[in-house]
């Protein structure tokens, strides 16, 4: 389990298991011969890739961001993408009970982010953290509302409607800092308003990027997802979040990355991205 102390505040990545994806829809027009150097597919050309939840104890509060890919698959989605379903088993393992989370934030509402919201009791969803208040971009809530053709298949309503039912579940418009030391900052590209976890304490800074940059092997602005909907905004929001989060020195944590949660995105020889890990 990967942990360590950001100011006042400690972070524990906190994993719902790995799933599969398609290799080249993880890294878009990028060849496979260029990605393949970086990532390993299987015979499938589907790699296995990681579902990170990041645990932030403020000693106060506890926050948990994203909540993985759950355990309401439909069958056939299960069969694709697996079902791995170990958030809460590992949030165990950290100490920490449904009950005890006071915070989830989702980032944007894609089924593999925010399967964790609710559990089946019954024929009802309902909340699987039951003292916590949920939040995200309403704006986000409205387009999986659409269900268009492009990317209905993401959103699945059980994940977040029941929240919004009950009351639970605070629908954002823009950037918002939810309590002292986090956060949120919309960064468009993968989805029209998804958003980042800003954290800082004591002069330190960490930001759950989510799918700005999937994984370690995305640190190059133009190696973007075909999932992205807005690839040029995707490239555009890397710059915004390089610009400040290099010279700031902010721990980035990947929503996907298995092998790398989290690390120090430097600029190398000829302006090359590259990635160091905690001291």
């Amino acid at each position: 389990m990967h942990r360590t102390t950001l100011g006042d505040f400690e972070l524990t990545v906190v994993s719902d298991g790995t799933y599969f994806l398609d290799g080249g829809a993880f890294f878009g027009v990028v060849p496979k011969t260029m990605w393949s150097k970086r990532v390993t597919p299987d015979e499938q050309n589907r790699l296995d890739v990681g579902l990170n939840s990041l645990l932030v104890r403020t000693g106060t509060k506890n926050i948990l961001i994203e909540t993985g890919i759950g355990n309401k698959l439909p069958d056939k989605m299960a069969q694709i993408y697996k079902q791995p379903a170990q958030l809460l088993d590992n949030l165990h393992a950290a100490g920490v009970a449904p009950e005890d989370i006071d915070i989830v934030i989702n980032t944007h509402l894609h089924f593999d982010h925010c399967g964790w919201n609710t559990v089946r009791r019954g024929d009802r969803a309902v909340a699987t953290f039951p003292n916590a208040k949920y939040y995200a971009q309403e704006q986000e809530w409205e387009h999986g509302r659409l269900q268009l053709e492009r990317d209905a298949v993401s959103y699945m309503s059980p994940n977040y409607d029941p929240l919004l039912e009950s009351g639970q579940m605070v629908l954002l418009n823009g950037d918002l800092e939810i309590l002292p030391g986090i956060s949120v900052r919309v960064f468009p590209g993968h989805t029209a308003n998804m958003q980042a976890v800003m954290i800082e304490s004591g002069g330190k800074k960490a930001c759950y990027i989510s799918d700005l940059i999937p994984t370690s092997a995305h640190l190059d602005l133009t190696w973007v997802m075909a999932f992205d909907l807005f690839p040029l905004q995707t490239i555009a929001s890397r710059k915004k979040y390089y610009s400040w989060a290099i010279p700031d020195r902010c721990l980035t944590v990947f929503t996907h990355d298995d092998a790398a949660p989290w690390g120090y995105v430097e600029q190398g020889d000829r302006g090359r991205l590259r990635l160091t890990g905690l001291p």
